[in-house]
């Protein structure tokens, strides 16, 4: 997914209402205000009382719903035929911000404001950027996101990274990834 198109995409929902929230490696970005690194799907949040005008939406665009382990009612991808993926999270706060349904984002997750493409989004704050990456199997750009937003944000490195960034370091050389 370009820049380009998250820009269209974006206004285009806020333009009929639909607020979103940009999360994973975009998120990120849109975070740290420049593009660090490809992105092969947007990640968005959603309130799910949104999710089907937002599917119409998308399926107007030639976007379809496609096969993707973990697919749920809250979250599932959608793609067109020229390769852009929309991978969509909805869920419910209640009248205190918490979760009530759906993928379980609270208030407190959707107060984060980045850029992609020139243009202001609203995203995931970083501090829950960096938690919600744990919890799985780690790879290089996880460690490269959480390593950027650290340091961007004063931020402290979670244990896992630290480990991470000790178990590629050369044997008897400084920890690399985290200088």
């Amino acid at each position: 997914m370009k820049a380009e198109d998250i820009v269209e995409l974006s206004t285009l929902l806020a333009q009929h209402g639909i607020e979103i929230w940009v999360d994973g490696g975009w998120g990120v970005d849109a975070l740290l205000g420049r593009q660090t690194r490809a992105h092969a799907d947007l990640d968005i949040a959603v309130k799910h009382s949104d999710l089907a005008e937002l599917c119409r939406m998308l399926e107007s665009r030639g976007y379809r719903h496609v096969s993707s382990g973990g697919s749920w009612e809250c979250n599932f991808v959608m793609a067109d035929g020229q390769g852009r993926r929309v991978d969509i999270h909805s869920f419910e706060l209640d009248a205190r911000g918490e979760n009530a349904f759906g993928v379980e984002y609270r208030a407190e997750h959707l107060t984060g404001e980045g850029v992609v493409g020139g243009c202001r989004v609203k995203c995931i704050a970083p501090e829950w950027m960096v938690k919600f990456h744990s919890g799985y199997p780690l790879d290089a750009d996880d460690f490269h996101d959480v390593k950027a937003l650290c340091e961007k944000f004063h931020l402290a490195m979670p244990e896992e990274f630290k480990r991470m960034a000790e178990s590629r370091r050369p044997s008897g050389s400084a920890a690399f990834a985290l200088e």
